[in-house]
Parts: structure tokens; sequence; C-alpha cells
């Protein structure tokens, strides 16, 4: 993992040479992070980039990326660790000989238990202990980015359960102990604000909101991401992407829309914007017919506007 960051323009330039371009805000962000060790609540709409701006981290860094997915009934279990039970009743089924001749001359319950209580922690060891992404995390043999992806899907329960990770990065295991982090990862938390996250939460974190880009920011990540597509008809997809979310849809569409539509423009040898071939292609673009349809009446007007420039 890098040791030192420069500058926030260091952050910029190794993120736009991964194709990841974003505002000095966005920049600023994580360079705070990496040098408060704080994490990173990063929040906005769906497709944004939020997920991709952990994995620029992660390179810029050079540091492992590990993710965990939250999603409603996520538990320790998933997320934390589990025992390898299959592998402690394998275990059990060849000892079975063996505790046999142990407790041949023992004559009480108590006495039985007493000979096994060593065993029975054995059970409980590294041996069949299975890390899942906060532990591996945590005992990572290098400093190491942690994204915590959607976390506004996982119960309140298990935010609760969070707050010690990120304050003192640290967990208990209650057979175990507790296990501090070798290195801090930098962790970065996203939210696409399905519900609302709680105060303890936001006050361990940095906050980071990332809109919809801007027609200039968004026409710089095309060219970076969809190099291949022309200059005019990129200029012509953003700006009709930028008038699409000016309108009451259900589902506006992001920046990750926005690069599936161009390179699919690529593919079908697109040089402009002409109304049969976006009518065809709407649906890369929006992801309810409600919204299609509304875009195909709105189409004809925007198109008879854009001849007139």
């Amino acid at each position: 993992m890098k040791t030192r960051i420069d500058s926030v323009e260091d952050i910029i330039r190794s993120f736009s040479e991964q194709g990841y371009i974003c505002s000095e805000r966005i920049a600023l962000a994580v360079y705070l992070a990496a040098q408060l060790h704080k994490p990173v609540l990063v929040e906005g709409p769906p497709g944004v980039g939020k997920t991709e701006l952990a994995k620029a981290a992660a390179a810029f860094l050079e540091a492992p990326l590990i993710r965990l997915q939250c999603y409603e009934g996520l538990d320790e279990s998933r997320a934390l660790y589990e025992w390898k039970y299959g592998k402690q009743l394998l275990y059990t089924q060849l000892l079975r000989d063996k505790l046999g001749g142990m407790l041949a001359d023992t004559d009480s319950l108590e006495a039985s238990m007493d000979r096994l209580g060593d065993l029975g922690e054995a059970f409980y060891s590294e041996t069949f202990l299975e890390p899942r992404p906060l532990l591996h995390a945590l005992r990572s043999d290098e400093p190491a980015v942690l994204l915590i992806d959607e976390i506004d899907k996982a119960d309140q329960e298990f935010e609760a359960f969070l707050l010690e990770l990120l304050s003192d990065f640290q967990i208990s295991i209650p057979e175990l102990g507790t296990v501090k982090a070798k290195h801090q990862p930098l962790v970065l938390l996203t939210s696409n604000d399905q519900r609302e996250l709680s105060d303890a939460l936001k006050r361990r974190c940095l906050h980071l909101y990332i809109p919809y880009p801007e027609a200039e920011l968004e026409a710089n990540i095309v060219a970076a991401r969809v190099p291949d597509l022309d200059v005019r008809l990129r200029e012509q997809l953003v700006a009709f992407i930028q008038y699409l979310r000016e309108q009451d849809m259900k589902k506006l569409p992001a920046i990750s829309e926005t690069l599936d539509w161009a390179r699919a423009l690529v593919l079908l040898h697109a040089d402009s914007l002409e109304q049969q071939q976006v009518a065809d292609t709407l649906n890369l673009v929006l992801k309810t017919e409600q919204d299609v349809t509304l875009a195909r009446e709105l189409l004809p007007a925007w198109l008879r506007k854009l001849d007139k420039r």
C-alpha cells in the first residue's frame, strides 16, 4: 500500500489514468480519509460511481479491495466469521473411537466434561474458523480498502454492530476474544438512501455525496471510458441524458446507463442521434416502460430543437 499521498491533485491524476474521472471534492474526501484514518460514508443515487470509487481508491493506494455486499437479513456470521460446522462434524466422527478410550475410566458426567474441556476449546480454534469480509480486513497482512456496499439495505441491528469496527477497528468474537486490526483499513460505506442511517454511524464517518454529474463532467467521463465514441455524438448523447434527468421519471438515468448507451452506439456504428435508433435503444438508458414511453414522446421535439442549433 502507498504510504504517502502527496496531494489531492495526485489522486485526481491517478484516478483519471484508471478512467475514473472525479471532481476535486471526491478526491479531497479520499485524501482526508486516508490522512485522518476515518471511514467515508458515500451517498448518492444508484449508478453514479460510488462502488467504482472504492475500486479506484484501492488501485491508487495499491491495496487489496475487500467488499461486503449488504442486504436485508445480513448478520455477523455472513459479515464477520462463521464456524466450519461440516469440518467440525467430520473431526468428531474421526475422533469417536479415541474419545471412547479417553472416557473409559471416568465414572460421572462431570468427570467426562472435565476430561473433554480442552478438546472442546480446540473445536473453536483457528482451524475451524471461516473468516468473512470484515475479519479478512482486520487480519490482512497489509492495509486494505474495505468496501461496505449499500449499508442502507442492511438492518439497523447490523448497522449498530458495525459501530465497534468503525470506532476502534476491532471486533469481539466470543470464542476467541477481541480481534484488533493488524493494519487499519480505509473504509468506504455506500448508501443509496433507501433508509435513514443512524446518527451514531454518521458521526463516525466523513460524508461524501455524489450527485448525477453535470454535462461537462459527464462528457469527460464518457470520453475516458468510451474513447471510440464520435465527439459530436458524445455531446448529443450527454445533452439528451441531461435533458432526461430534468423530466418527471420513475428512475433517472445514471452515469452507468450513459456509458452502457455510449458503448452500444459504438457497436451500432452510429455517428449521430437518430430518432429510430434512439427509440430502439432507450431500454439501455431507462429501466421502466413508463419512462421509456415518456422519453419516446419527448424525443421528436428534442431532436427538432437539436437540429436548429
